[in-house]
């Protein structure tokens, strides 16, 4: 049985959603337990739209979670905006000639598993949408979805209360609902999965392989919790659960403790707002210490510091072998280069001759890799790419990618 998907609807128009920052609402509904977001585009104008698709690059970036979009589909290039927006899916609008028009196109161009379908009616659907996508989006009756069949359907839903919201999960054809009540922010996504689930359904909550039983507390009832950053494994801070601390935070999702010195439960930054979203939680080898990769909002620390290890005692001279680090450390210093040029810098001289010259020193080292990869010695062509992989960079910082696009969209590949 496939687990079920809470989806808000976000509509984008001039760049706003319901007058919004699109963005940072997205980056909420990721972190607190949203299982994806449908955009629509309500633009009237080809302007506007690319107005909304910078905002839609906005969003994918600063979420974990798939981001599906609609609406301002009038041809194949459109399409492509949306998936080179980073986008999971485009949404064809099968209400619209258009999109009926461009779907196998786009089909047969970005890959099946790029295409969804918003359907409203049961004349909209055929067998041959099989061979086109892979999701449908039903916009139709709560009760009945006559076009359920081999693809997951997720439900548009007028639904506004948690109980209309698990009944339509109820229905056996529904993989999922996506509403504007979510949208709203009426809707407490972990606390609705909970009552989803105690109804029978499954859903995407945080379950853990052990219990409290499985763990070897200290003499006060207490585990150490190790909080690392998900994104660069820095050590945040160490704090400590006991049983209640440790079920609050796989029922809301939010890293919660026990306070010993004010003996009492606290979720970190219910005060402060910077709160931690739990991404997972391991047990060590002896049971008795927690290691927790969070999303952190804010500062971990309550001096302000991002990470409560911050002031230095001891530190030996070392080359970072980290490659995600070494890759950003250059990144960073031709970003540098680019906002503070230097005289003589090869680097500005590159910025300066503009767009052309750095495209075609990318292609001359691309060049230089392909004939270093024929000469059997491994050093020539350790060397090539080097410079190849630096020339990219030049031209990641000129046309504002960075290495966490990069690899969020080889991570959307696998």
């Amino acid at each position: 049985m496939r687990k079920k998907s809470l989806i808000p609807v976000m509509p984008v128009k001039n760049g706003k959603v319901n007058g919004q920052d699109g963005a940072a609402l997205a980056e909420f509904y990721s972190d607190n337990g949203a299982d994806a977001i449908l955009v629509f585009d309500l633009s009237d104008s080809d302007e506007e739209h690319d107005q909304n698709i910078g905002l839609l690059k906005e969003i994918v970036r600063c979420t974990e979670i798939p981001v599906y979009a609609g609406g301002h589909i009038r041809r194949v290039e459109d399409v492509k905006k949306i998936l080179y927006a980073g986008c999971q899916m485009a949404v064809l609008n099968f209400g619209r000639s258009s999109n009926v028009e461009v779907a196998e196109e786009v089909s047969k161009r970005f890959g099946k598993e790029k295409i969804a379908f918003s359907i409203s009616d049961e004349s909209q659907y055929s067998d041959s949408l099989e061979e086109l996508g892979s999701l449908i989006f039903w916009s139709g009756s709560d009760e009945i979805c006559p076009v359920a069949g081999k693809l997951p359907v997720i439900s548009i839903s007028s639904a506004s209360t948690d109980n209309a919201v698990i009944n339509v999960l109820s229905n056996k054809w529904a993989d999922g609902i996506a509403s504007a009540y979510f949208s709203s922010g009426a809707a407490d996504f972990m606390a609705l999965k909970a009552k989803a689930a105690d109804r029978g359904l499954q859903m995407n909550t945080l379950t853990s392989s052990y219990t409290w039983d499985d763990m070897r507390p200290n003499s006060d009832g207490l585990v150490p919790v190790v909080v690392q950053d998900y994104k660069t494994s820095e050590v945040l801070m160490v704090a400590y659960m006991n049983e209640e601390a440790f079920e609050t935070t796989l029922k809301t999702g939010k890293m919660t403790y026990w306070s010993r010195s004010r003996q009492e439960l606290w979720t970190k930054g219910m005060t402060s707002g910077h709160l931690q979203y739990v991404k997972s939680l391991s047990i060590d080898c002896d049971n008795d210490t927690i290691l927790a990769k969070v999303s952190q909002i804010g500062a971990a620390c309550h001096t302000g510091n991002h990470t409560c290890f911050y002031r230095e005692m001891v530190k030996k001279e070392y080359h970072d072998a980290n490659p995600l680090k070494v890759f950003e450390h250059v990144y960073g210093v031709i970003q540098d280069r680019k906002e503070h040029p230097k005289e003589g810098s090869y680097t500005n001289y590159l910025f300066d001759k503009g767009i052309d010259k750095i495209l075609k020193k990318v292609g001359e080292e691309a060049t230089e890799v392909v004939i270093a990869a024929k000469n059997p010695d491994p050093e020539e062509i350790k060397y090539e790419l080097s410079d190849f992989l630096y020339h990219a960079m030049v031209l990641m910082v000129e046309k504002g990618v960075t290495w966490e696009d990069i690899t969020r969209e080889l991570a959307n590949r696998e």
